[in-house]
Formats: C-alpha cells, structure tokens, sequence
C-alpha cells in the first residue's frame, strides 16, 4: 500500500501526505542549506522519527510489562558532517517522569536496541541515547 504522496512546492519546499490518515507535513531546506528552516528539514525528520520510533518501541513493551511510560519527554540532537554533508550523529536524551527497576530499565534498554528506525538506519550514523529520571 502506497505511505505518501510528496510534492516539491518549489523554493527548497515540500509537502507531503500520509495517504491512509490524510495528515500533510511540510519541510523546508535549513538555512545553513540555502532554504528558510521554518518547517523540519528532511533530515531533521530523520532524527526525530528515531526518536519517535524508539519511544513508541518502549510504550509497547512498556504496556506488554504493564509499567508506565506516560510523559516521557525527548530532546533530540541531529548532528551533521559537513563533508560529504550527512547525518553524522543523533543524541537521544529521554527524560523519563520517575524511576524504573532493573527488569524494567532492561526492557527499556531493548526498545531502544531493536526499534525499526535504530535497525533501518545506516551503522556511520552514531546513535547517542541517554536515559534521565525525574
């Protein structure tokens, strides 16, 4: 089944549709790029669907363990090589609303390991996570 449609809307611009739910995004080229950075650049999706992902990972097996997660908030860094320009790092900071045991720390840990976008994404790219406890 067909994910998206995009269309380049010109000025280093796109918008894209999610084609089951209808919902659009739009990115833009970042300033240090030639575009205007008033929408997520393509990369900056890239690093923020990491997150994304390896936090929906962490839910599942949260609610499989039957431990919570709710309000888990995340600081993602994208970091980038200027030559050839790429993503070179991505820094995952999860700021966790309270403390875990070690089975459930484990658990968490694994989500993070094994989460489809972690295991989709090329092995130069560093992946920094660290986990913090309020």
């Amino acid at each position: 089944m067909l994910t998206s449609k995009t269309i380049y809307t010109g000025d280093l611009r796109t918008e894209a549709t999610h084609v089951r739910s209808g919902n659009s995004i739009i990115t833009d080229a970042p300033v240090d790029n030639q575009g205007k950075g008033e929408y997520f650049s393509p990369t900056d999706l890239i690093a923020t669907a990491l997150g994304s992902c390896m936090v929906t990972i962490m839910g599942i097996a949260a609610k499989t363990h039957q431990f919570n997660i709710d309000n888990t908030q995340l600081e993602i860094t994208k970091v980038m090589s200027a030559s050839p320009r790429k993503i070179e790092e991505i820094i995952i900071d999860f700021h966790f609303p309270h403390n875990y045991n070690d089975k459930e720390l484990k658990i968490l840990d694994h989500a993070v390991k094994t989460c489809p976008a972690a295991l989709s994404l090329h092995p130069d790219i560093k992946q920094t996570v660290r986990f913090h406890f309020n």
